[in-house]
């Protein structure tokens, strides 16, 4: 959908048209995370966010961003008018419960924006524990770049979806889905399988097309189909592959939801499972070689 400008007036309040800088929180600076709040500082946003309990590494990314560190959810939460919840899917239960936590201690209610990779159903819970509002909101694509000629997409639902669409954000497409919540996230269920789906059929066949010796002619046939298909997007799936895990687990609840047999993305679990074994799952996908080897995606098993 079509954005206009309308930042937020003042911690705590819904953002509303020509009020001046708004304040959003992240909730956590991850490499998503991170590529949100470059993007919301890139459209004029201040952006809360904090390090306090999270990894060195984590630390290390909010200090080369150039984010300052507000020191604890608490401080989020009561700076932001909005925050957005980004963790990996199998964190989001528990960093509801930290906002929801630091929302009662502090008595601040920003508006929370859950855009995680769970199944339409975790929406509904985190919903039901939240003392404040929830706008279920779901990432489709690549960590965002304010610079991209190619907006990283973002699904949103709940009946206050409009008011986080009004923010200006480079980088980023609001994508409206309707008051109900779940349903943004029940699209990100639906993309994922098949994307991801995809590269996971695609790193099991390399693997078995290189233990039988047919590696190259596999590869030059797919390639008439799937131009872009090759080690490298495998390789790089595998160093997430731990998060993935979970992903593929909330996609085989939505499906299950759905009438339909867990037991595929079940078993994608067990694909990103054992990729995050492999020698590449040690590996951030910036330091990956620019021709991948095949074998490296082979699980260690024991």
């Amino acid at each position: 959908m079509t954005t206009t400008p309308s930042p937020v007036a003042a911690p705590n309040t819904a953002p509303s048209p020509g009020a001046g800088p708004a304040t959003v929180g992240i909730h956590a600076p991850g490499a998503m995370g991170t590529a949100l709040a470059r993007c919301l500082r890139a459209g004029g946003y201040e952006v809360a966010t904090t390090a306090a309990g999270r990894s060195p590494a984590t630390a290390r990314r909010l200090a080369d961003a150039g984010l300052p560190d507000a020191g604890s959810v608490d401080a989020v939460v009561a700076a932001a008018a909005v925050v957005i919840s980004v963790v990996p899917p199998g964190l989001a239960r528990d960093a509801a419960a930290e906002l929801a936590a630091a929302c009662r201690r502090t008595g601040a209610r920003p508006l929370v924006v859950e855009a995680n990779a769970v199944a339409p159903d975790t929406v509904t819970v985190i919903a039901a524990d939240l003392p404040t509002a929830l706008v279920d909101a779901a990432i489709s694509g690549p960590p965002p770049d304010p610079g991209s000629a190619h907006p990283t997409r973002i699904f949103l639902a709940g009946e206050r979806a409009d008011e986080v669409a009004a923010l200006v954000v480079p980088g980023v497409t609001w994508v409206g889905l309707g008051p109900t919540p779940g349903a943004a996230s029940a699209a990100k269920m639906c993309t994922a399988s098949v994307r991801k789906g995809f590269v996971g059929l695609l790193a099991q066949a390399l693997v078995t097309a290189e233990h039988h010796d047919v590696l190259d002619a596999v590869l030059t046939d797919l390639r008439l189909d799937f131009p872009a298909a090759g080690a490298g997007p495998a390789a790089a799936a595998a160093t997430k592959a731990w998060r993935f895990v979970d992903e593929m687990t909330a996609i085989a609840d939505t499906q299950a939801g759905a009438g339909l047999t867990r037991e595929l993305f079940d078993g994608f679990a067990q694909v990103y499972r054992d990729l995050a074994t492999s020698e590449y799952g040690d590996r951030r996908p910036e330091d990956l070689p620019d021709a991948p080897d095949v074998g490296k995606l082979r699980p260690r098993r024991g």
